[in-house]
């Protein structure tokens, strides 16, 4: 698949051939591992068939698609049409928040968690109609590109790098956390190592290629990921209903759901206090913060450097438009069945998992037990010793699994839904390889913004601007990959759950760059003043309130949609109260340190996920009142503004390489 100059032309005439094939091809592996698990080949063996056959693959295309030139490697040449760059979008958005932690937060939230849907389906409309076209007008590299050259100098690109890498780290943070869960289960490494293993996949598509290799390895990630998100649902839902179209029969899924949870609480398998109703709005959000959350995942969405980014590949202004439509079009398909992955799963769990005898767990529930993502009375089911020892000790306890007893982290809904379902083996494998196409493609993306910011707007435009081509990539190589380790490193100290952390990268977004890119490209009065200091104050407060509510939780700060000592689902025990309680600092020190990511609220009752939308305002009034107060820009630059904003014409800056 490499890009020579010599036939390109052929190359992109082919494009639709050779990702037949590759798809061809991954379901024909398939259909090999369906057949090798039928004549008895181990579970561990097929898994580690499922994982490195993909990685493998996705490796391939990166070395093949090796660059050495700055355009291809900063921006694919420019030369991606708009269908590919669509999918290559896709897969570079739906990222383990989508693809393993979305259908698990509407597991546990029900109709609170459709926030995240609406916020980040909603996103790619501010995307196509204030940012996106405009900044592939501009004929920037990065975003801090784009701002510096707007507001003028090199604090601009300062502020505006510390805003990507801020947001990027912590998004890819989350990713690489996605990678490890996936590694340990199907590869039986330990969490602290295969966060490193997956690490070496995502390298090996980034590091030579750059946005060359990343576009076309994400596109084949995408045709992965959304067979494998896909194909368990079709199978439930033909099943279950006979209808192969998990998205027209989960409402039925969804009536059976309410009516196993009255059978739950008549039968006692279940309390009203712990049994929040699936579709029950506002139990777990209140209203602020379900359309606060909403609104920050829209704007985030139309914030993000990474997405950004990819219209900087398109031929053409036109094309980057094409590309938003293309793009939402792969996203729908995921996201329009998340709901339907969610009331699946969760039916099976009430119809398979609670009311079952504790001598009678399957074993499959072992394996997530004893990486401590399921719990069965308060301790990690590990064995069924274990869950009969702890669920003994509690008094009047009935021997059999009650909702209040089962609690299963979020991050593993997707994951495990094969399993508990009862599917074949190949199904949970290839929804392994489909969460772990989803994580590495983000991943790539983010790691690969971080890189070139640091390479090109720091290194190159404010270090040395006459470094030689060679040097300039070599840098920007060696920098992805101290990212990519440092990365790595806190991921493997499991910081939470992978939703939280995505959401937080949103809200740093939205306050940081939403505000200066819309006045930059919409109001031509915005000056460098005014842009810089609404940066710094956006961004600054938003900040400032995940801190305090992070890690100062003492302060004036409460606990929402969670007890502390509570599953938001269940009710079930999440702390030891005793030690709880007789830990230094007391209770909300202890709940701190062993639920850090439990969503807190502080002013006005906002969730800390939700600070973007404290920074934007704030961010937008700083420019305006800033800028009129400091000198308008030249009418040369406005005349630059004028240019950017019209469909057509020439590009407004190109890069001499």
């Amino acid at each position: 698949m490499a890009v020579q100059s010599a036939d390109t032309s052929a190359f992109y005439k082919n494009l639709g051939r050779m990702y037949a094939t590759y798809t061809g091809g991954f379901i024909a592996f398939i259909i090999l591992i369906a057949i090798l698990e039928q004549v008895g080949v181990p579970n561990r063996i097929l898994g580690y068939m499922f994982v490195g056959f993909t990685i493998i693959v996705y490796a391939v295309i990166g070395v093949m698609t090796r660059t050495a030139e700055v355009s291809e490697y900063y921006v694919a040449g420019r030369r991606v049409p708009a269908l590919y760059n669509g999918m290559a979008t896709g897969a570079d958005w739906m990222s383990a928040a989508s693809f393993v932690g979305m259908a698990g937060t509407l597991f546990l939230l029900g109709y609170d968690g459709l926030t995240w849907v609406l916020g980040w389906t909603g996103g790619y409309v501010l995307v196509s109609i204030l940012i996106g076209p405009y900044l592939r007008k501009f004929g920037a590299y990065t975003v801090p590109d784009f701002m510096s050259f707007r507001f003028g100098g090199n604090f601009a690109r300062l502020i505006a790098v510390i805003v990507l890498v801020c947001c990027s780290f912590t998004y890819v943070t989350a990713q690489i956390f996605g990678t490890g869960i996936i590694a340990s289960r199907f590869l039986g490494m330990p969490f602290e190592l295969a966060v490193f293993a997956g690490l070496a996949g995502i390298l090996l598509c980034s590091m030579l290629g750059g946005m060359r290799a990343v576009t076309w390895t994400q596109i084949a990630q995408y045709i992965v990921l959304i067979i494998a998100y896909l194909t368990p649902i079709v199978i439930l839902s033909t099943s279950r209903y006979g209808i192969p179209i998990p998205q027209l029969t989960y409402g039925t899924a969804i009536a059976e759901i309410t009516a196993r949870e009255g059978q739950m609480l008549a039968s006692g398998l279940a309390t009203a206090a712990n049994l929040k109703p699936h579709i029950s709005p506002f139990i777990n959000y209140t209203p602020l913060n379900f359309f606060a959350i909403c609104l920050c995942m829209m704007v985030g969405t139309a914030s993000l450097p990474h997405i950004l980014m990819r219209y900087f590949t398109t031929p053409t202004v036109r094309e980057a438009r094409q590309s938003v439509a293309w793009s939402l079009l792969f996203i729908f398909l995921l996201y329009f069945s998340a709901p339907a992955y969610a009331a699946f799963s969760k039916l099976e769990v009430y119809n398979n998992v609670i009311g079952r005898n504790l001598t009678d767990i399957r074993p499959w529930l072992f394996t997530w037990g004893e990486l401590g993502l399921i719990q069965i009375c308060g301790k990690n089911a590990a064995s069924i010793d274990t869950i009969v020892a702890s669920c003994k000790a509690i008094a009047g306890h009935p021997g059999v699994v009650r909702l209040q007893d089962f609690v299963i982290n979020t991050d593993v809904i997707v994951l495990s839904t094969p399993e508990i379902a009862g599917l074949p083996y190949v199904i949970t494998g290839l929804v392994a390889a489909g969460g772990l196409a989803a994580a590495l493609s983000t991943a790539d993306g983010l790691l690969l913004a971080i890189a070139n910011a640091l390479s090109h707007d720091i290194y190159y435009k404010m270090i040395d601007p006459n470094a030689p081509t060679v040097r300039r990539l070599t840098v920007a190589r060696v920098l992805l990959f101290l990212v990519a380790v440092a990365a790595a490193y806190l991921a493997s100290t499991r910081p939470g759950d992978i939703l939280a952390m995505v959401g937080w990268a949103f809200s740093l977004a939205m306050a940081g760059n939403f505000p200066a890119l819309v006045m930059g490209v919409w109001w031509k009065r915005a000056t460098t003043a005014g842009a810089v200091s609404g940066m710094i104050a956006g961004f600054g407060l938003c900040i400032f309130y995940l801190v305090v509510t992070r890690y100062f939780p003492g302060a004036g700060v409460s606990y929402f949609g969670m007890s502390s000592l509570t599953n938001p689902m269940t009710g079930a025990p999440l702390v030891d109260v005793a030690k709880a309680v007789a830990a230094p600092g007391g209770m909300d020190s202890w709940v701190a340190a062993s639920h850090p990511m439990a969503n807190r609220v502080g002013w006005f009752g906002l969730n800390n996920i939700a600070c973007g939308l404290l920074g934007m305002p704030v961010g937008f009034l700083t420019i305006y009142v800033v800028s009129l107060m400091t000198k308008a820009p030249s009418l040369e630059m406005q005349a630059y503004i004028d240019e950017i904003r019209k469909p057509r014409g020439r590009t407004v800056l190109e890069e001499k390489t």
